[in-house]
């Protein structure tokens, strides 16, 4: 295991799931319901079974259906989660993994003051058209349902960071980034018998029976059978839609021209599944049009010719438009980058930076933390990146104006050395965050350019629910048996057309929470939790044969496998389990293989 190995334990609670009716344990409509004495889950024909132990599939094992899994297994449910691919976590643990939580012990000891009025005057205001019923949820409860929950799961937060659009630092990132927020979540899960993972497989359809969702159909992606699993309830967790570029198309804003090319930046399995399943059984789209997409994308060189890019950038440079002139500020880039890059005739951008801040270049993405890989890869990919010792050659090789160029690298340097950015206010006394962070000068040769273009990232729309995360019907009223959660739901229009940052994640968890709980809510007290299982897959032998043609079912695999080989890396440091060998026991501990996990994904967002 290398030196960025991060040791992820977590700790499970075993909580009893009494459901006591006061302010701030339910959301608003729980609470109302509650208190007026109306049964929630009886609404429209709800099963009978589901107030004796239900049985809930959970379509998706990213952190919000984990979150989902786990409450309601801590609540007794019979619960199986089905997932296309044969890991956990989905994009999340490809993140920087931050959530936002407001009032926290971290925040006080860091001398941070901040309470729920202002954060939620904050999402408002930042959001524009967010949901304010669910930010006055989310403002009032993140603290106890986000923050302590994934401190007792093991979850432990390094420091809190700034993000624009917030009045004070909210932005807590864990140890271990993605990877280490959601691997606790997986580990809790498989510590109860009554949790069951389906992998590599596709939910193609919903099941009805007398007028509820009562299961779903699935296709196996290894062998291509066909399956139908029966449920008192389906929870749809199955992310957005921002790789489906068709689906991009169709929902895209229509105050602004779509781009002559956008490049797809999501999860791999974010193509819109879940939509077009709620929509199978009468389930209503909202706020599609509000797509978080960002300016820094780059062809992926591992996928040549290929839609996928991966998000670059270097915060220490410059950004310049065609014309060669910097046209916004590179900070607070989700409301002061985007708007004006897309009412451009040709919308693409360059950043311009030099030999002193070459290793402030990121790549977004936990494979990514390998800076000499991102060197090999873009840095020296003339195809990507252009290199020169002079301003005038670097503009020249790159298409730009070299008159335009120079110009604005010269007018930028002066503006660094007078401590102020007259221009676009990125630096200067009322940017404190900032200065002599963001903002050096720009004039160590060789220079470089890198052209980006429109990436897409995150669905702020999605499938409409309720306060309980019921999944409603274009009359508002809930389909019986059928919920859905995080990016799905476009993070409940916790956002609105602007994010907060930490706000994909964090509402994530709400809402798989609030989810289970609306399950689970007029349920008795469940037996206490079963036995950890642990789950099993085929061994490996010749690796190499097994990745020389792609098999459906096996993109993990195919992917985690081919790093081993590229690094020359013993089995071992990720088996270390099946060692020595015994034909009795010789299976893969799922919960011991997470240890694993950040061999590959401990990097940045």
């Amino acid at each position: 295991m290398t030196s960025r190995s991060v040791v992820l334990m977590a700790v499970v609670v075993a909580l009893a799931a009494t459901f006591i009716v006061l302010r701030g344990q339910l959301p608003p409509t729980d609470r109302a319901n509650a208190e007026s004495g109306n049964d929630t889950s009886s609404v429209k024909g709800e099963s009978p079974a589901a107030q004796a132990r239900p049985r809930v599939i959970v379509v998706g094992a990213g952190i919000s259906g984990l979150t989902t899994a786990l409450e309601l297994g801590r609540g007794g449910a019979e619960v199986t989660v089905v997932d296309m691919s044969s890991v956990f976590g989905g994009h999340a643990v490809m993140s920087q993994g931050g959530v936002s939580v407001i009032d926290t012990p971290l925040q006080r000891e860091s001398g941070i003051e901040d309470n729920a009025d202002m954060a939620f005057r904050d999402f408002l205001d930042w959001g524009e058209d967010a949901d304010p019923d669910w930010v006055r949820y989310y403002v009032d409860h993140s603290r106890t349902e986000i923050y302590e929950w994934l401190l007792d799961l093991g979850v432990r937060f390094e420091s809190v960071l700034t993000a624009p659009g917030n009045s004070v630092d909210r932005f807590h990132q864990p140890a271990g980034r993605g990877i280490g927020l959601v691997t606790p979540i997986y580990e809790a899960c498989l510590e109860h018998g009554s949790i069951q993972f389906v992998w590599n497989a596709q939910a193609t359809k919903l099941l009805e029976k007398n007028g509820r969702v009562a299961g779903i159909e699935v296709r196996h992606l290894r062998d291509d059978q066909e399956e139908t699993l029966k449920a008192d309830a389906v929870v749809l967790a199955t992310g957005g839609f921002q790789s489906n570029l068709d689906m991009v198309r169709e929902f895209w804003p229509q105050d602004i021209t779509f781009p002559e090319r956008i490049l797809a930046g999501s999860g791999r399995n974010s193509v819109g599944l879940g939509h077009r399943l709620a929509q199978s059984v009468g389930g209503d789209l909202v706020m599609m049009d509000h797509q978080w997409n960002y300016f820094t994308g780059i062809p992926d060189p591992r996928k040549p010719g290929s839609k996928w890019g991966l998000s670059a950038a270097n915060m220490y440079g410059i950004l310049v438009n065609p014309d060669g002139k910097r046209f916004a500020s590179l900070h607070n880039w989700a409301k002061e980058v985007m708007p004006p890059m897309l009412r451009q005739d040709r919308v693409t951008v360059w950043f311009i930076f030099d030999a002193a801040t070459r290793e402030k270049f990121v790549v977004s993405g936990t494979e990514w933390a390998d800076f000499k890989k991102v060197e090999r890869l873009i840095l020296d990919n003339p195809d990507l990146v252009k290199k020169a010792d002079r301003i005038e050659e670097l503009a020249t090789k790159s298409g730009l104006p070299p008159e335009n160029l120079k110009a604005t690298l010269l007018r930028y340097n002066e503006l660094v050395d007078g401590g102020r950015d007259l221009d676009f206010n990125r630096f200067g006394p009322d940017r404190t965050e900032y200065n002599n962070i963001a903002s050096p000068r720009l004039s160590s040769p060789p220079y470089y350019a890198m052209q980006a273009w429109p990436l897409t990232r995150k669905s702020m729309g999605g499938v409409a629910i309720d306060l309980g995360c019921r999944v409603l019907d274009r009359q508002k009223q809930p389909i019986p048996g059928l919920f859905a959660v995080g990016e799905l739901t476009g993070l409940a229009s916790i956002n609105g057309k602007a994010a907060l940052e930490g706000t994909f994640l964090g509402p994530c968890i709400i809402t798989g929470r609030v989810a289970a709980r609306t399950i689970l809510s007029t349920r008795p007290e469940p037996p206490s939790p079963l036995p950890t299982e642990s789950s099993s897959c085929t061994d490996c032998h010749d690796v190499e044969a097994l990745l020389e043609e792609p098999r459906p079912g096996f993109w993990h695999f195919e992917q985690s496998h081919r790093i081993v080989l590229d690094r020359k890396q013993n089995c071992l440091l990720c088996h270390a389990d099946l060692a020595p060998y015994d034909e009795a026991t010789h299976r893969i501990d799922a919960r011991k293989q997470t240890s694993s996990c950040v061999g590959c994904h401990v990097a940045q967002e």
